[in-house]
């Protein structure tokens, strides 16, 4: 018999026994309870610092997967960041949000942060709980833009748009790591283009990132260049993984590999540098 055949004579057999499963009383569905273990919630603490800002933090609480999504935010917390000389600044319990990028904070410092590349920063998180939040951060250098590039596609003028090239050099030495973010007419507003690259394949040559055909003439564009190191890159990663396999049962679950200890989340010390882009 050929395998076709026999193919086909299983399909027909298994159409024909779907079809009499409710004729014959069997039930295909059965409820299966999972027993979700507790965890004991720990702290989740997000900082980035930058050279001439007040250091800002945000630190909240895990929660059970089925819970309610609305964040909890402990009060109870000491924050202390030890700056690249030695001094202790501790932050305050002052809920805002940063006025340049939107993002919320829970923690603020009352003295702006003086950061160089290679600079060391430490973050001491402490509550009443006995949790203990630690991280150490150190600056990466500074890559710079040698030039912003963009070209039309050819289409009629009523349909012209644009791409966008940023051209840098990558330091010699394997581990740099990169992430472009282009944003229209404001860096408060959702980046336009944003994701990371690293240099395995590029190492110690000329980086040329690109976008597609997404701009439009009079565009005002903001192109940020951030260098950074590879736990905070891992950091990004992961999160992304974990959001794209949240509520897909394709997807493998992704834990936060955080770059701190004794909690969750991350610390770091940007390094950037932003130029202005007008599309004519």
């Amino acid at each position: 018999m050929s395998v076709f055949l026999k193919t086909y004579l299983f399909s027909w057999r298994l159409a024909w026994l779907l079809a009499l499963a409710p004729l014959t009383g069997c039930d295909l569905q059965k409820e299966i309870d999972v027993d979700l273990p507790v965890l004991p919630a720990q702290l989740v603490v997000e900082c980035y610092l930058e050279n001439g800002q007040l250091p800002r933090l945000t630190v909240t609480e895990t929660v059970p997967y089925l819970s309610n999504p609305d964040p909890v935010i402990p009060q109870d917390v000491t924050v202390r960041i030890t700056l690249a000389n030695g001094q202790v600044q501790q932050l305050q319990f002052f809920p805002g949000l940063d006025p340049t990028t939107g993002k919320a904070f829970t923690h603020i410092g009352l003295r702006r942060i003086i950061a160089r590349p290679g600079d060391t920063f430490k973050l001491d998180v402490t509550d009443t709980k006995g949790r203990h939040v630690t991280g150490t951060a150190t600056m990466p250098t500074r890559i710079p833009i040698d030039s912003l590039e963009y070209e039309f596609n050819d289409l009629a003028p009523e349909y012209h748009e644009a791409y966008v090239l940023t051209n840098f050099k990558d330091p010699v030495g394997m581990g740099n790591y990169y992430r472009l973010q282009i944003h229209r007419d404001s860096i408060s507003n959702d980046p336009v283009l944003d994701y990371d690259v690293d240099d395995r394949l590029n190492d110690g040559t000329n980086f040329t990132l690109g976008t597609s055909y997404i701009f439009d003439p009079g565009d005002r564009l903001f192109v940020t260049l951030y260098h950074f190191d590879r736990p905070y890159y891992l950091f990004r990663q992961s999160v992304n993984d974990a959001r794209n396999a949240n509520g897909n049962p394709f997807s493998q679950p992704s834990a936060i590999k955080s770059t701190v200890e004794g909690g969750i989340g991350v610390f770091t010390v940007l390094s950037f540098e932003r130029k202005r882009l007008y599309i004519r």
